[in-house]
């Protein structure tokens, strides 16, 4: 297997992203990373993250970028967490990711950075570091119509994704 195989391989699992340290870290050098992106079969998405050329977009590529550019440990949060599962018509103008480090790199506009003291609510979401969904729930009310937000709630259990204590934090919350 050469090593743009390895790297498209373990791009394809991270929705046509790989990081400079993913890259190191299986052992492909970075020049050749850059004569991949002079060549066109990758493209520098940031700061040590490229991007698949020709992998197909999905709904989730963005997601999954945003958290690789904000860096290690980072997490999608709020909103951007109800729009990633399609919830309650959300539909906001940047991502906001949260991360317990500083971040000093520059980052597009349609990031949004939040510092946040502990990565304690942090969830999964196909293969995306997010914020546990019946979290997000709970910090909605007041900001999201109510018929909306018990609709959203109505969706994700139909959907399946809410967990047994999640549901039954919502059901104390809302007493729904």
């Amino acid at each position: 297997m050469s090593k743009f195989d390895e790297i498209s391989e373990l791009a394809i699992e991270n929705y046509g992203i790989v990081t400079a340290a993913e890259a190191v870290k299986i052992g492909v050098a970075l020049k050749d990373v850059h004569e991949w992106i002079h060549s066109g079969r990758l493209e520098k998405a940031g700061r040590g993250v490229f991007r698949l050329r020709n992998y197909p977009y999905s709904e989730y590529c963005h997601y999954a970028e945003a958290v690789a550019l904000v860096g290690k440990g980072a997490w999608i949060c709020g909103d951007s967490v109800l729009a990633m599962h399609n919830l309650a018509l959300v539909n906001p103008l940047r991502i906001c990711v949260a991360t317990t480090r500083r971040v000093r790199r520059t980052l597009p506009e349609w990031i949004e950075v939040v510092k946040k003291s502990g990565d304690e609510d942090k969830d999964d979401f196909n293969g995306i570091p997010c914020q546990n969904l019946a979290s997000v729930l709970i910090e909605a009310r007041g900001r999201l119509m109510l018929e909306r937000l018990h609709q959203a709630i109505a969706e994700a259990r139909g959907r399946g994704l809410l967990s047994v204590p999640d549901n039954e934090r919502i059901k104390k919350e809302f007493k729904v």
